[in-house]
C-alpha cells in the first residue's frame, strides 16, 4: 500500500510541528490521528522519527508521538486487516507470543514471523502482521527471550486459567453486551461452594448452584452442568453470571439453574484435577450422572429428564462433554463443547462413528486462529453423517475465554429458547 500524496503533506505538516515546536507535539499528533493519516502514514512517520540524528530531538519526538498514539488508544495500531504490534523499550530482543501461533507451538519464519524490529534508532520494537478484521487475539511480549509482559501500552485484557493477556481488537471485533452487568436485571443467587464426597472419584468435589431470580415461585427448570465451573462463572472470563440473568430478564431464554463444578482441591486451588477427571474418564461421568445429578434433583426445583439437561466445557472440558453425550444419553441430551481437545483422545471419533444416532442435540465450536479447526471439523462431519441436531460455529480467535464467552449466550438459546 503506498503512502497518498494527502497523507504526504499531513505527515510533513506534523513532523515539522513535531521538530520545531517539541512542546506542542503531543498535543498536535494526537489531533492528526483522528482518521487523518493511515496505517503506512503512521508507519512512514514513525520510521521518519526514528532516524532523527540528534539525539535528543530524537526521544523528544519518539516520546511525543509514543504519547499521542497511547492517548488515543492505538497501540497496537489497526486498520482494515493490517497490525502494528509496538513495544517501547530497551531490550536485546521483542517477540509477540499469543493465539497467532499457538503461544510459540507453532513459532517459525514460514509459519508465524513473530519477531520485533528495531525502528531505526529509536527504543520502539515493531512486529507487521495481518488478521481477519473481526478478529480478537490475547498475546503477550516477551523481552530478552525470558520475561514474558503484558502490554504496558495496551489497556484492553483478557484473562484466563494464568492471569491476564493482552487483548488485540481489530476494527470490526464488537464486545458482547449480554456478558455485562446491567443494574435494572433482576440478579440470580450463586450459592456457597458446595462440598461432596464422591465415591465414584474417591475424594471431594466442590461446585456452586445458580439459582435464578424469582426461583421460589419457579418450578420444574432445566439445568445446565458446566466443567471448569469457577472460570466460567467468574466475570473476568466466561461471565456467565450476567449472561443468565440478562438472558432471562430479557425473556429470551426460560429460567434456567447452573451447576458450576470446580475441578481444584478443596483448601489447594494449586491442585487442579481436570487433567485426570475430563479426559474420557467414565468415573467422572458416573459422578455427574449417579451422584451429582441425583443430588441436585433431590435440592433444586429441576426439571428431572435427560431432554432438561445439559453439559458444557471447553477444550478437556469440550471432550468431556461430547464424551458424556456419548455415554449417558440416557441422562444428558444437550451438550455444548467449546474448543475440544479431541487430539488428546482421539477414539471419540469412533465413539460416535460406531455408536447409533442418539437422542442429543448439540453446539460445537471452535476458534481458527491456532485453535481445534481442524478436530471440531472432523467430528462436524461424522454427527452430520449421524443425522445429530448440531450448531456448529467457526469464529476469528483462539484458545482463549474471550472466544468462548462470545458463545455462552448462543448456546443457551439453542438449548432453553423461551417459547
Amino acid at each position: 500500500m503506498r503512502i497518498q500524496s494527502k497523507d504526504l503533506v499531513l505527515l510533513l505538516s506534523v513532523f515539522a510541528i513535531l521538530y520545531f515546536f517539541p512542546a506542542q507535539a503531543q498535543k498536535r499528533f494526537s489531533a492528526k490521528l483522528d482518521n487523518s493519516i493511515n496505517f503506512t502514514g503512521i508507519m512512514h512517520h514513525l520510521d521518519s522519527l526514528a532516524n532523527i540524528k540528534d539525539p535528543k530531538q530524537r526521544k523528544k519526538q519518539i516520546d511525543a508521538f509514543w504519547a499521542a498514539l497511547i492517548k488515543k488508544k492505538q497501540i497496537p495500531l489497526v486498520e482494515n486487516d493490517s497490525v502494528a504490534f509496538l513495544f517501547k523499550g530497551e531490550a536485546d530482543s521483542v517477540f509477540w507470543q499469543g493465539d497467532f501461533n499457538g503461544w510459540g507451538s507453532l513459532a517459525g519464519g514460514h509459519i508465524f514471523n513473530n519477531r520485533g524490529y528495531r525502528v531505526g534508532k529509536s527504543d520502539i520494537w515493531r512486529m507487521k502482521a495481518a488478521f481477519p478484521a473481526n478478529a480478537r487475539i490475547d498475546y503477550k511480549i516477551v523481552l530478552n527471550g525470558r520475561t514474558w509482559i503484558t502490554d504496558p501500552a495496551n489497556p484492553n485484557q483478557q484473562w484466563g486459567g494464568s492471569g491476564p493477556n493482552s487483548e488485540l481488537r481489530m476494527p470490526e471485533w464488537k464486545p458482547e453486551a449480554i456478558s455485562q452487568s446491567r443494574k435494572e436485571v433482576a440478579r440470580g443467587q450463586l450459592s456457597e461452594n458446595v462440598l461432596t464426597s464422591s465415591e465414584s472419584m474417591g475424594y471431594t468435589i466442590n461446585y456452586k448452584v445458580y439459582t435464578p431470580a424469582n426461583y421460589q415461585q419457579l418450578s420444574d427448570l432445566p439445568v445446565i452442568y458446566i466443567t471448569d465451573g469457577q472460570e466460567y462463572a467468574d466475570e473476568k472470563m466466561g461471565a456467565m453470571l450476567h449472561v443468565l440473568d440478562n438472558l432471562i430478564a430479557d425473556q429470551v431464554i426460560k429460567p434456567v439453574i447452573a451447576v458450576f463444578i470446580d475441578p481444584r482441591e478443596d483448601g489447594n486451588v494449586n491442585n487442579n484435577r481436570r487433567m485426570f477427571e475430563l479426559p474420557l474418564n467414565d468415573r467422572f461421568v458416573h459422578f455427574i450422572t449417579e451422584e451429582l445429578i441425583p443430588a441436585v434433583d433431590t435440592t433444586y426445583k429441576t426439571k428431572a429428564s435427560a431432554d432438561a439437561r445439559a453439559i458444557m466445557g471447553t477444550s478437556l472440558g469440550g471432550l468431556n462433554a461430547a464424551y458424556v453425550g456419548v455415554k449417558a444419553s440416557d441422562k444428558i441430551n444437550l451438550i455444548a463443547i467449546h474448543s475440544p481437545s479431541f487430539w488428546y483422545r482421539p477414539q471419540i471419533y469412533g465413539m460416535f462413528e460406531d455408536s447409533p444416532t442418539l437422542p442429543l442435540k448439540i453446539f460445537m465450536s471452535t476458534g481458527v486462529i491456532s485453535d481445534t479447526q481442524e478436530g471440531a471439523r472432523r467430528m462436524k462431519a461424522i454427527m452430520e453423517e449421524k443425522k445429530y441436531p448440531l450448531e456448529y460455529r467457526e469464529i476469528n480467535e483462539g484458545h482463549s475465554w474471550g472466544n468462548w464467552r462470545s458463545l455462552i449466550d448462543d448456546i443457551l438459546i439453542y438449548f432453553f429458547a423461551a417459547k
